[in-house]
C-alpha cells in the first residue's frame, strides 16, 4: 500500500471509529435524558402521619422530599394493599388488572388473584425499553411461581409473597402461608428463588441495603433503573428497635380522640385540608378512650409510640437511599415517587376467629413484649381513625379514609417545587407517568395478548406546572373490592358499604363540599343519584365486576 493510500485507509477507519463512538455517545446520552425511577411505598402509612402533611411523626427526609417536590391531597388509591399495588403496576383498574379481590384466586376474570394478562406490568415494559427493573420488599400480587415479579419485568428482587410478615424473623403469620405452594417455610424468594429471612435484621434496614445493592450492581453500563421500594412498614404487626419508638413515649397518652383532633388542625395549617374541614363521626366499633381502665390505656398509647417508631425508622431509610443516589451522582436525573398504598389499617388479626388461635400460639400481645418480634399487636381503628383524619373511616372501605393518601414527587420535570396539588388524581395515573418520562409507548398486543388501554392519565401536565388537573368532570373513576364499592365522576361520589351488594344501597356525596361523607343526597337529588347508578353500571360491566365465591381470608 502506498502512502496515499495508507492515509486514506487510516482516514475511513477514524471515520468508522467516529460514527461508532458518535453512536455509543448518542446512546448514553439518551440513557441521560430518560431518568432513573425511585418509587417508595409505605404499607397502611396514614394520610395524617408525615410532617409535611400536617402529623406530629418525625419524617424530615420526606419533609425535605415535600420542599423539593409537590404534594398531593387528593390522591386516591385501593382501600386494600394488593389491590392498589395491581392498579399501580398496571395503570388500570383492579379487575383488569387481575385483582378483583384480595387473595382470592379463581378462574372468574377478573378475579384471578395475580397480574392478568390483559395488562403489561411496568417493569415489563420498562425492561424492554432498556431500563433495569429491582423490587424489594412487599409483592402480594400472588404466590404461585409464574405470578413471582422475576416473572414480571423484574431483574432482581427480594421479596415477601403475602400481604403481612414478622419485621425482624422467618416466623410466619398465618397459616395458610406459601410454605404449602413453594415447598418451604418461607415467606420470601429472591430473585424468583425461595430464600430466607436474615434472622434479626430489620425489615426496613434490610430491604433499603438490599435495593441499595441492586442499584450498585449495574451503574457502570449507565442505563436508567427503576427501583421499586415495597416496604412492608409500618404494617402490623408492629415491631420496631426501641431505640425508634423510646422518643416518642408520652407523646400518645392523651389517647387517640385528641390526637384525631389535634391532626385536623395541623393539617389545615398545613393547606392539606379546608380551613372549614370538620371530623366525620368516629366508627361506631371504637370504645372512647376515657371508658378505659388505666392499663388499657398505657397499652393503647404503647401501640401508637411502636406505630410513630416504625414511620421514624422507615423515613431514616428512605434518607438513606436518598443519600445514596446523591453520593453516586444520580440524584439529579432520579424521579422520586412516595406514597402510601391505602389508609390507615385497623385489622387486628390477634384476635381474628380464623387467624387467631394460631398467632396466640406463637405471638405474645403482653405489654413487657411490645414491639418486639415474639410481639403481635395492631393499633386499630382507634389510631386509624386519627391516622386517616379527616376522612371517613380507613383500610378496607370504599370512604375516603380507606383511599385518599400521601402521594409526594420530586425529581427531573418537577416545577413548583414545595406546592400542593388539590387535584384529583388516583394510582393509576403513575404508571403512564413512567411511560412518558421514559419514552415508551403503550402496547396494543404483548406476547399474543390483546391488551387493555391505560385508564390512568399522566401526572406530567401538573408536575411541570402547564396544567392544574389531568382528569375533567367526566373521567369515571371506579372500584369494588368484597363488595364495597364506589363511582367518581367529577365532585361526585357514590359508596356502598353494605353487604350484600345491592345498588340501591348506594350513597351519594358531593366530595368538593362534603369531604367527610358525611350528607347522604340520594333522597334529596333523586335525578343525580340515578345519574351516578348508570355510571356504576356501565362502569361494572365494562371492567367485569361480579362476586365469585368462596369469599377471601382477610390478610
Amino acid at each position: 500500500m502506498n502512502r496515499t493510500g495508507f492515509f486514506k485507509f487510516f482516514n475511513f477507519l477514524m471515520l468508522i471509529s467516529s460514527l461508532f463512538s458518535c453512536q455509543e455517545n448518542s446512546k448514553q446520552t439518551e440513557a441521560r435524558l430518560r431518568p432513573n425511577i425511585l418509587l417508595i411505598v409505605a404499607d397502611d402509612l396514614g394520610y395524617a402521619d408525615l410532617g409535611s402533611y400536617g402529623g406530629d411523626i418525625d419524617t424530615p427526609n420526606l419533609d425535605q422530599l415535600a420542599k423539593e417536590g409537590i404534594r398531593f391531597s387528593r390522591f386516591h388509591t385501593a382501600p386494600y394493599c394488593a389491590v392498589s399495588r395491581a392498579m399501580m403496576l398496571s395503570g388500570n383498574f383492579n379487575h383488569v388488572a387481575g385483582m378483583g379481590s384480595q387473595d382470592l384466586v379463581t378462574d372468574v376474570v377478573g378475579y384471578e388473584g395475580m397480574l392478568s394478562e390483559r395488562i403489561v406490568p411496568v417493569p415489563q415494559l420498562l425492561q424492554s425499553a432498556g431500563y433495569h427493573t429491582y423490587i424489594t420488599g412487599k409483592w402480594h400480587l400472588g404466590l404461585t411461581p409464574e405470578a413471582n415479579p422475576a416473572q414480571k419485568g423484574f431483574e432482581k428482587s427480594f421479596i415477601t409473597l403475602e400481604g403481612g410478615a414478622n419485621h425482624f424473623s422467618n416466623w410466619l403469620l398465618f397459616p395458610d402461608s406459601p410454605e404449602l405452594t413453594y415447598g418451604h417455610q418461607s415467606l420470601y424468594t429472591e430473585n424468583g428463588e425461595k430464600a430466607v429471612w436474615p434472622e434479626g435484621e430489620y425489615s426496613t434496614d434490610f430491604y433499603t441495603d438490599k435495593l441499595i445493592s441492586y442499584i450498585d450492581s449495574n451503574l457502570e453500563d449507565e442505563k436508567p433503573f427503576f427501583a421499586f421500594a415495597a416496604y412492608t412498614s409500618p404494617h402490623w404487626p408492629l415491631q420496631v428497635p426501641e431505640k425508634y419508638w423510646k422518643k416518642y413515649e408520652g407523646r400518645y397518652d392523651e389517647g387517640y380522640e385528641k390526637l384525631r383532633e389535634r391532626r385536623l388542625e395541623s393539617l389545615k395549617k398545613a393547606g392539606m385540608v379546608s380551613p372549614n374541614a370538620q371530623l366525620p363521626e368516629l366508627h361506631p366499633s371504637i370504645k372512647a378512650w376515657e371508658s378505659l381502665s388505666a392499663e388499657e390505656k398505657a397499652k393503647e398509647a404503647r401501640k401508637m409510640e411502636i406505630y410513630a417508631g416504625m414511620v421514624d425508622n422507615l423515613d431514616e431509610n428512605i434518607g438513606r437511599l436518598i443519600s445514596h443516589l446523591k453520593n453516586k451522582g444520580i440524584y439529579e436525573n432520579t424521579l422520586i415517587v412516595f406514597l402510601a398504598d391505602n389508609g390507615a389499617a385497623a385489622e387486628d388479626f390477634y384476635y381474628h376467629e380464623v387467624f387467631g388461635p394460631y398467632i396466640q400460639k406463637y405471638y405474645s400481645d403482653d405489654y413487657e413484649d411490645m414491639g418486639t418480634k415474639k410481639s403481635f399487636i395492631s393499633y386499630g381503628p382507634q389510631w386509624a381513625e386519627a391516622g386517616s383524619a379527616p376522612f371517613r373511616y380507613f383500610k378496607s372501605y370504599t370512604t375516603e379514609g380507606g383511599m385518599n393518601t400521601p402521594l409526594i414527587i420530586a425529581g427531573p420535570g418537577v416545577k413548583n417545587i414545595g406546592t400542593i396539588s388539590d387535584s384529583f388524581v388516583t394510582i393509576m395515573d403513575l404508571a403512564p407517568t413512567f411511560y412518558q418520562d421514559a419514552k415508551v409507548d403503550y402496547p396494543k398486543t404483548w406476547k399474543g395478548n390483546n391488551i387493555t388501554p391505560l385508564a390512568g392519565s399522566s401526572l406530567n401536565p401538573i408536575l411541570s406546572g402547564n396544567e392544574v388537573q389531568i382528569h375533567d368532570s367526566t373521567y369515571v373513576f371506579g372500584l369494588e373490592h368484597r363488595e364495597r364499592a364506589m363511582l367518581r365522576k367529577g365532585n361526585w361520589k357514590i359508596v356502598n358499604l353494605e353487604k350484600p351488594f345491592k345498588n340501591e344501597n348506594f350513597q351519594l356525596f358531593n366530595i368538593l363540599n362534603d369531604l367527610g361523607e358525611q350528607e347522604d343526597l340520594k333522597d334529596s337529588l333523586p335525578i343525580k343519584f340515578q345519574e351516578m347508578i348508570r355510571e356504576w353500571d356501565r362502569f361494572s360491566e365494562k371492567v367485569g365486576v361480579v362476586i365469585p365465591t368462596p369469599q377471601p381470608s382477610n390478610h
